[in-house]
């Protein structure tokens, strides 16, 4: 990959982590418009469940029966189980311990999360060791956690 496509898709990441705190902000304020972090929570999948939608529909590729047509095991199916997680815990979360916080235990989170996963091989990820180097990596994104809350 040329340095000018790996600067443009790293960008393009920080980007869409970006977007996933102002994302955080705006479900906490539709929390408080709508006075539950329930519905908030909902309204947010929604949109983002249309949004995916035209892009699916628009896009090139197999159509949805295509791509259903019994492919993977059930535990493949349950992601959303987990960003349902991710944004009812935000949602409730934003307003007590602020965006930077909440946002930088949740890339902790991700980091520890995704550590163990690597380590082991879950769910058919190629298995990397957890190394000294990685753990330093892991307690640096805290130190940032500790520095960010005080």
């Amino acid at each position: 990959m040329s340095i000018a496509l790996s600067a443009v898709s790293y960008l393009l990441v920080v980007g869409a982590g970006v977007s996933v705190a102002l994302q955080q902000v705006l479900n906490a304020n539709l929390r408080a418009d709508l006075g539950s972090p329930w519905w908030a929570g909902f309204v947010s999948y929604v949109v983002g469940m249309l949004a995916m939608l035209a892009v699916a529909l628009l896009a090139p590729g197999p159509r949805l029966a295509e791509a259903v047509g019994g492919v993977g095991s059930w535990v493949t199916w349950t992601g959303g189980l987990f960003g349902a997680l991710f944004i009812g815990t935000a949602i409730l979360m934003v307003p007590r311990l602020g965006a930077a916080t909440v946002l930088a235990l949740i890339v902790v989170g991700q980091m520890l999360g995704s550590l163990a996963f690597d380590h082991v091989g879950l769910l058919g990820l190629p298995q990397q060791p957890i190394s000294p180097t990685r753990l330093a990596g892991a307690a640096s994104l805290i130190l940032g956690v500790v520095l960010i809350r005080l």
